[in-house]
Order: C-alpha cells, then structure tokens, then sequence
C-alpha cells in the first residue's frame, strides 16, 4: 500500500487513467459509500486530467435516480429499496455508458433526472472526443449490472461510522438534524451498502482502492 499527499494520490489516478488503451472513451468508476469523498475526488481528478490536455466528462449516478414513486415504493427506510429500486440501469447503459463503449456511437447524454423537481431531465446530446475519459462517481457502481462496463474501477474505502460523521454535517439542513440523517443512515444506507458488499465483493472487483480516511494523507493500493 501506499501514502501520500493528496497530489500524489491524484497523480497516481491520472497515471492510471492515461494507461487504459481502448479504441473509445475512457469510462472510470468512482465507487464507494455515501460520505466517502467520490464526488470531491472525481471533481479532483478531473482538473488534473484537464490540465494534461484530456477531454473530461462528468457524471454521477444521481443524475440516474429512478422518480420518487419507484424509488421509495418499499419504503424511504428501506434498504432493500435503496439497492433496488434506486437507480435507472437501462437508461445509464442506453444514454451514456454504451455509446462511450466499444463500438458505441460516443453520442451521449450525462443525466436523466432532476432529483430537485422529481422529473426527467432532456439533456442535450453531445459527442465524444474518441480520447475522452469518463469520471463517473456514484454507489453501487460494480454491481453486477455494470461491472464490465468500465475500463477502470476506482473503490473509496472509508469505515461506515466515519462517513456517517461526515453525513451528520454534510446532510444537515434547516429541515433535516443530525440525528434524522444519522436515522436514516442506519436504517437505509449502511445495511444497503453491507448488502453491497455481501453480494457484489466491490473491493476485490476495483482495479485502485483508495482509504480516504483522512483526505489529505490518502492511502492506495494498486489491485492486480
């Protein structure tokens, strides 16, 4: 394993990610808990790969989210609810993750759905360069459904009671406390993502993990 700066983590990453060779776009997961650091990581990693002269798209899995009536149809607590009926796989592969993939057209689109107004979304649809890389951030990401469709597998590994301390701030609102989030956390999120890892294995599926326990001393293990 090794440590490091925060840099050197991401230049590590974007070594990674420059030594994929595919005929298409790039297509890296960013997989791991809530509260782990996907987004800030991938936000991360993308202005580096930028500054390297690499075509970036960005996406996330919450911008796949199935409407309301589905997605809590078990329940809101509901962890089986969550793994299940979360997130819209047909349109992820249909709209963004096969035309970006071998033989794909490299049309894309990168959101189905507003979760703020509940509705879908008609994004416009853009082409890829050939070189384009892919950061896609999100839970669930190397489930079976969509594990061979990335060209590399990132898994953020943070122990479950530390991202619920950053749940507890993150998600806090006027509305929300702590202890609602903390509720909600171990009643849906946590036991869906022990399923996760139960059934799917993720971390012996990612090709880097990374212990983003303390974000700015990151450690990270290349998987062979």
């Amino acid at each position: 394993m090794d440590h490091g700066t925060r840099d050197e983590l991401l230049s590590r990453l974007a070594e990674a990610v420059g030594s994929v060779t595919v005929a298409h776009p790039t297509r890296v997961a960013i997989d791991g808990p809530p509260a782990a650091g996907k987004t800030t990581l991938a936000d991360e990693l993308a202005v580096v790969l930028r500054a390297q002269g690499r075509d970036v798209i960005r996406a996330t899995i919450e911008d796949f989210l199935t409407p309301r009536s589905r997605r809590y149809r078990r329940g809101e607590d509901s962890a089986e609810g969550c793994y299940h009926d979360s997130f819209d796989f047909g349109a992820l592969h249909r709209v963004l993750l096969d035309p970006l993939g071998p033989g794909g057209d490299r049309r894309y689109r990168q959101a189905v759905y507003d979760k703020a107004t509940d509705t879908a979304l008609s994004e416009p649809v853009r082409t890829a360069l050939a070189g384009a890389v892919l950061l896609f951030d999100g839970v669930f990401l190397l489930r079976q459904e969509l594990a061979d469709r990335w060209d590399l597998r990132i898994f953020v590994s943070v122990p479950f009671e530390k991202t619920l301390d950053r749940a507890r701030t993150r998600d806090q609102t006027p509305s929300k406390s702590a202890a609602e989030v903390e509720r909600r956390y171990r009643s849906r999120y946590m036991p869906s993502q022990q399923f996760y890892f139960d059934t799917a294995r993720p971390a012996e599926h990612a090709d880097i993990i990374v212990h983003n326990d303390d974000p700015r001393q990151p450690a990270w293990e290349a998987r062979t």
